[in-house]
């Protein structure tokens, strides 16, 4: 074989390898989900038919689960796992959603379904739609809960799920009943039915690095140890109240009469079914508590809505808590307004942290009077949860996670729009950012391409070595033989000399 070839094959080969190898180490790495959430309303006809004056009922939401929209629940607290070369994707989500409906005279309700932690798998052009499920059978009133059933197929037909971005974003993925799905829906629908699009957007991050058996975790001190003993019975490190307002009033801001939305500032988060008002300061001492937060958020809408609600205050003793907040808006602006109270019994510090989860809380009469009237006072508010450090390894509670495409503002829309666009299709065609998509492809493009070339010069050069070495181009041979110059691998004036015959 002519050097010039071998040293040519070498390059590409060299090429391939180099193709083929990013490629396959990203397909080795899966990367890590954390943060995100997932908005589906199930079906709206069915929770019309809930709430309806038929099944005359309503649905609550558990494990931190949100409404959004005019009838979607939001799930949050996305963990799984991406490939980003394959597209290969998997997500779980907290939170659930129970209906009841068709009132027995003993209380119990005929129709009760509570549908839970959804996750969704991808591989390829399929995808699914996992739920746990607990349902009442329509007619026999089997109570049946089930892990994990595949509940909806997802139609992701045109959508690349490969990148290399820090997010995958889906928006209104078609989702269809799967027949295990109609079983554990307790018979309302059967297999095929249309439901709800799905919508999703999570973060993607590097796999953690998971901390070196071998070294030891540092433990305090004593002195640090005898310090913050002290300081447990005064100062707080930090703290948080997490506090939705009302479901039903967030619902009533986003929807079709106010038009509006919330936004959050001054380090307020949202946690989808509340908001989180951080770095509390203030003191604990045996039960009695008072403490001040940062963060506000403000409510605007239609019909003269603005509504803003900062420097909250949390002030509890002998099993009561109050908790106030500095008002601005069209019907009172007062500073330090009691606005509901709270149970509070139990509070106590359990190894540096004080902590009050999901408290009833009630609207008070200048709550009410901050409200526009809207609610009377003694009205069932969202609970409240509250939490502080007293030493400073304690861990506040997690918030649910709405991932960093969640923003500070929180609207009636859907998802984030993606930016690739969907296939042209008469039907709804749900789309797909899978950020920095596309890189693949055209590496295994170019890799089939050096393959190609590669195994025809690899051919060439081995005609060349088998044929008779009889003509030299420019010679009447050449023509004798008819051999073209294409065919010919005969010298030529830049043929290493080696090569000459």
């Amino acid at each position: 074989m002519p050097a010039r070839l071998r040293a040519l094959l070498v390059v590409l080969c060299a090429a391939v390898l180099g193709a083929l190898l990013p490629a396959a180490g990203a397909h080795a790495a899966s990367r890590t989900v954390q943060g995100g959430r997932l908005d589906w309303g199930i079906k709206s006809s069915f929770q019309s038919y809930v709430t309806g004056p038929v099944a005359n009922g309503s649905y609550s939401l558990t494990g931190g689960a949100a409404t959004v929209g005019a009838s979607g629940f939001r799930f949050h607290s996305a963990a799984g796992t991406y490939d980003a070369a394959t597209g290969a994707f998997r997500a779980s989500f907290a939170g659930g959603v129970r209906f009841v409906g068709h009132k027995a005279a003993d209380g119990t309700y005929r129709l009760d379904l509570t549908l839970s932690r959804p996750s969704v798998r991808v591989t390829g052009s399929t995808g699914t739609l996992y739920l746990d499920v607990t349902s009442k059978a329509k007619g026999t009133g089997t109570v049946t809960t089930s892990s994990q059933v595949p509940f909806a197929s997802l139609a992701l037909g045109g959508i690349d799920m490969r990148g290399a971005g820090t997010s995958v974003v889906l928006a209104g993925v078609p989702a269809t009943l799967t027949s295990q799905g109609a079983r554990s829906f307790a018979g309302y629908y059967t297999a095929g039915t249309a439901l709800d699009p799905v919508s999703l957007a999570v973060d993607v991050r590097p796999a953690k690095r998971t901390q070196d058996p071998r070294t030891p975790t540092p433990t305090p001190s004593r002195t640090k140890q005898a310090a913050e003993k002290e300081r447990a019975g005064d100062a707080i490190e930090d703290g948080a109240v997490d506090w939705g307002v009302r479901r039903t009033y967030r619902e009533y801001v986003t929807g079709d009469i106010a038009k509006g939305r919330w936004t959050l500032s001054a380090g307020a988060r949202d946690g989808g079914a509340l908001f989180r008002f951080p770095a509390g300061e203030g003191t604990y001492r045996e039960g009695a508590l008072t403490a001040r937060f940062a963060g506000a958020v403000r409510f605007t809408g239609d019909r003269g809505l603005d509504l803003e609600l900062s420097g909250l205050r949390a002030v509890v003793g002998h099993g009561v808590g109050t908790l106030y907040a500095d008002v601005t808006g069209p019907d009172l602006t007062r500073k330090k307004v009691p606005l509901v109270t709270f149970t509070a019994k139990g509070l106590k510090d359990d190894h540096g942290l004080v902590a009050l989860t999901e408290a009833p809380a009630k609207l008070t009469a200048e709550g009410a009077r901050a409200f526009g009237g809207m609610y009377p006072a003694g009205t069932a508010m969202d609970p409240v949860s509250l939490a502080v450090t007293l030493t400073g390894d304690a861990e506040l509670p997690a918030l649910p996670d709405l991932g960093d495409t969640a923003g500070d503002t929180a609207s009636a829309g859907p998802a984030p729009v993606p930016t690739g666009a969907p296939k042209t299709s008469a039907e709804p065609v749900a789309s797909a950012t899978a950020e920095g998509h596309g890189g693949t492809a055209p590496t295994v493009a170019l890799t089939a391409a050096a393959l190609l070339l590669a195994a025809a010069l690899f051919t060439a050069a081995r005609r060349r070595t088998r044929r008779p070495r009889t003509a030299t181009v420019g010679t009447p041979a050449e023509a004798a033989t008819g051999n073209s110059a294409e065919a010919v691998t005969g010298t030529s004036a830049e043929t290493p000399a080696e090569d000459r015959t």
